[in-house]
């Protein structure tokens, strides 16, 4: 991925997102998704502006089938905050950076 994103895979998931101190945002995207690689710069960008606050976890669904159907990932982009192993919101579709960042801030 990126100095500001975590590319995670179903055997990674557990330590990556699960076990991880803090906040993380889960991306499930695909390499075919225009609106995925819409908020792929925004996603970026929160990485890098909070970071330390959030971590940006990048889940790709066709590389990595388990985890998403784990968490009845049904259409792109899912994005998903976790804290302390749990899911404690979802957003799927494409947003604005503005309105993915209040989103974030809003559960830290």
């Amino acid at each position: 991925m990126s100095e500001h994103t975590l590319a995670v895979s179903d055997s990674s998931f557990d330590a990556d997102v699960l076990k991880a101190s803090g906040l993380v945002l889960v991306d499930f995207w695909a390499e075919w998704c225009g609106p995925c690689k819409m908020i792929g710069p925004a996603l970026e960008e929160i990485g890098k502006d909070m970071q330390g606050k959030v971590t940006v976890a990048k889940v790709n669904i066709d590389d990595n089938p388990v985890t998403p159907n784990t968490y009845g990932v049904r259409s792109i982009p899912t994005l998903m905050l976790v804290r302390d192993g749990k899911v404690v919101d979802t957003k799927v579709g494409a947003l604005p950076k503005s309105q993915l960042k209040a989103w974030v801030e809003g559960a830290l």
